[in-house]
């Protein structure tokens, strides 16, 4: 069992930036990937971007890639996502999610995760 907890989240301008963060507890990760994702109102719930825990390989949606970059902290047990240049299209909830799987290819589908945060909330205003 993981549990994760996102935090950092809040009201920002346009072409301002955030950084959120996703504890996880329960376990030490190891053979894991974890991942954003983001749900705007009335919309899918998107990929945004993920790690492979061991090795650090990084895979990013195509709506954030060269403005978000996500890192993990392995000695906190944390993931990093520091959202720059962001824009009113990214308000949305943020979720962390994890899974433990083979592969160095992180997952985009929200089905492949076991387990997930309670979000966080990022509004950008214009």
């Amino acid at each position: 069992q993981v549990q994760l907890v996102e935090s950092g989240g809040g009201l920002v301008q346009a072409g301002g930036s955030l950084r959120l963060s996703c504890a996880a507890s329960g376990r030490t990760l190891s053979n894991d990937f974890i991942t954003w994702f983001r749900q705007g109102p009335t919309k899918e719930r998107e990929f945004v971007a993920g790690i492979r825990w061991v090795g650090a390989q990084t895979r990013y949606g195509s709506s954030v890639s060269g403005r978000f970059t996500t890192a993990r902290d392995n000695a906190k047990n944390t993931l990093y996502l520091q959202m720059s240049s962001l824009k009113p299209e990214d308000t949305a909830v943020y979720y962390c999610a994890t899974t433990r799987a083979d592969g160095a290819m992180v997952p985009t589908s929200r089905f492949a995760y076991t387990y997930w945060g309670q979000g966080t909330q990022v509004t950008v205003s214009s």
